[in-house]
Order: structure tokens, then sequence, then C-alpha cells
């Protein structure tokens, strides 16, 4: 069991990673519930997977679960899917006081906190997430957000939960290719300023994948206390800290973006590309060694993730990814800033980027 803090200016908050943790949330979440409620909201893929055991570790307990289920996939991060979402509360006659409960992967943790922070100007909400993606990067840090037609996460809300409950157990049952997925933001904590942590996930990445259990607490342990040391730092991304977390989303959300931000090219992949990219395109740059590059790639290969363009699947022209990269919410003035790295473990913001000469580097790399 390990209880990491994140300590904020305007709030605190724990995150308890400690196996089996489902089976006693009633213990950990009793805290939260106001007139003995709950706010449970889900998909249709985590909810007749997890739903029973949830009800379960309540079934003794006077706290009554509220529930709804959304569908599962990327396309619910949408107008439609918050509508939906905050006219069920209303319905419920939820109070500001009462507490949202997301259980389910990042779709789910994000629609649940921008809902929180705006149906009746804000409520609580914890997070129980349950895919590895979630566990190690979306639900700690208060991003929240849907997607519109202009790009990824380009409407939402920093809205910090009141408690993040973190099960390993779960994710026994996560598909083969979400699991990878997640794994790419674990490998992200190592290459922003972790060399010692890239290291470990060369040697023990396989054997999370294995669903190794003290490999996934490590991992998911040393993934949390990272992100939350920077969030601490820089909550709302004002001093340029909290951007390093950012690392490979420049690129891959215009990847994203191109594949519809559908099944072809899920989150996690996309990062795991576009990491890949910064690398090499920070070798381009002159920053670092095309053996860094080389050691990024490797390992990504190494553990089936895509680690380039054709690997992606993605076969539009740099012009056209870089046209989704001017809609980045982080673009200031004409400029965008760019996660790029010195080496492994040493990324730095560059704002000198030239976007022509990255779409001229996308299509070198095609």
């Amino acid at each position: 069991m390990n209880r990491i803090s994140v300590n904020l200016a305007s709030n605190n908050y724990d995150i308890l990673v400690a196996p089996g943790a489902l089976d006693t949330a009633a213990d950990h979440l009793a805290p939260y519930a106001h007139n003995d409620r709950l706010f449970v909201i889900t998909d249709d893929h985590v909810g007749p997977a997890l739903l029973p055991q949830l009800r379960r570790a309540f079934q003794s307990s006077q706290i009554k679960l509220v529930e709804l289920s959304l569908p599962a996939g990327e396309q619910s991060k949408s107008w439609q899917a918050i509508e939906q979402l905050t006219n069920w509360l209303l319905d419920q006659g939820v109070e500001r006081s009462d507490t949202l409960v997301a259980l389910g992967g990042g779709v789910i943790g994000d629609l649940t906190g921008f809902a929180a922070a705006i149906v009746k100007r804000g409520c609580n909400f914890v997070q129980v997430p349950t895919s590895l993606l979630a566990q190690v990067d979306s639900s700690v840090g208060g991003k929240t957000a849907i997607n519109s037609t202009a790009g990824k996460n380009l409407v939402g809300s920093f809205n910090q939960p009141a408690f993040v409950l973190i099960d390993p157990r779960v994710l026994d049952s996560l598909p083969d290719r979400e699991l990878r997925a997640g794994y790419a933001e674990v490998i992200k904590y190592g290459l922003i300023n972790d060399p010692e942590f890239f290291a470990w996930c060369e040697k023990h990445g396989p054997d999370l994948l294995r669903r190794d259990a003290d490999a996934l607490s490590i991992a998911i342990a040393h993934s949390v206390s990272a992100k939350a040391g920077i969030v601490a730092e820089d909550e709302k991304e004002l001093s340029g800290r909290r951007a390093l977390l950012n690392l490979g989303h420049t690129f891959g959300h215009a990847l994203e973006a191109d594949t519809g931000f559908s099944s072809k090219l899920v989150h996690g992949e996309a990062v795991a590309s576009g990491m890949a990219l910064a690398y090499r395109y920070s070798v381009r740059r002159g920053h670092c060694s095309p053996s860094d590059a080389d050691r990024v790639e490797a390992h990504l290969k190494a553990v089936g993730l895509p680690y380039n363009l054709a690997t992606a699947k993605v076969q539009a022209s740099g012009s056209k990814l870089v046209d989704y990269m001017r809609l980045d919410k982080k673009m200031s003035s004409g400029t965008l800033p760019f996660l790029l790295a010195n080496g492994i473990g040493q990324t730095f913001l560059a704002k000198d980027v030239d976007l022509d000469d990255v779409a001229e580097f996308l299509d070198e790399s095609a």
C-alpha cells in the first residue's frame, strides 16, 4: 500500500495505491458520501466487469450508489456526452456537496471531472481509475476536458479530485492493447527527468506487461509520485514545469486527430509514437545523440508500441499534421512550444520551433 499526497496551494488530496482496494472501497470512499449516496459514472465496458465488485464493497454500508453508464471510447469525450451526464445528475437531484465517482479510464475520468466542475457551479469528485493510463497519468493532476471538432481536449477545466483510489488488480481484465498503451505513459516519466527509471522500464517493462503484480505496483506508485511532484510545482501549467508532462503529446495529438480520435490509434499509442518523434526531432536539431533516439525506439518496439509514423499507421503529410498542431491549446502568438530532449531523462521546453521545419521532418520520417 502506498499513499501519495498531492500538495497544492488551492487544496490537498491523497492518492492511495493498494492491490485489492476496490474490495474495500466503502471504507475509503465513505468520507465523501453526502446524504449517504455517491454518484458513480462508468462506461459499458468497465461497468459490467467492475460495478458488481464495487456494489459488493458497499453491501454492508448505508451508502447508496446512484449509477450511470456511458458508451465506452474516445467518442464519448463530446458535448453530447457531457450534456447527457449533467442532465442526468440534475435529474437525480445532485447537490453541490455531493461526490461523483469516476469508475473507468481516462475518458470517464475526464467527463466526470468536467461535469463536477460545471454542474451546480462545482461539486466534488473522486477518481477510481481502471486502466493503466488513467492510473499513472490522467486520474492525477486535475486536467479535465472533452474533444471538439477542432482538436483534442480543447474544452475543459482544471478541477482537482478530492481523492484517487488505485487498485492495480483491476488491470487483470484490461485488454493487452490498453495495458501497453498505458505503459507508454509510464515510460514518459523516465524520459522526462529520471533516466534511472527509464532503465528500470527497459529491464522490467516486459514483466509489467505480463501483469507481474510487483512491477505494476512499483510503476504505478513511482509514476503518480512523479506526477504529483510536478503538479504541486505548477498546478495550472503557468510556469512551464508542468508542460514537461506533455512529452510526446504535441506530435501524438496530431496523429490522433488524423485517425479521428478512434480505435485506429489509441491515446497511449499516439503518445508512444510522439515521444519517439520528439527524440528523433531532437536529434535533427542537434540536442541529443542518435543513440538516445535509437534507445527510445528500441524499447517501444520491444514492448509492442508504435515508434514512428509507419508503425502508428499514419500516412498524412507533414503539412497536414502540422495543421492539426496549429489548433493546439498551447499555441501562443503563432508559436507552439515543443517538448524536446538533450538526452534520456533530459526533457526541456523549446519555444523556437519552426512548424515548417516540423512538417519537413515529418515528411522525411514517413
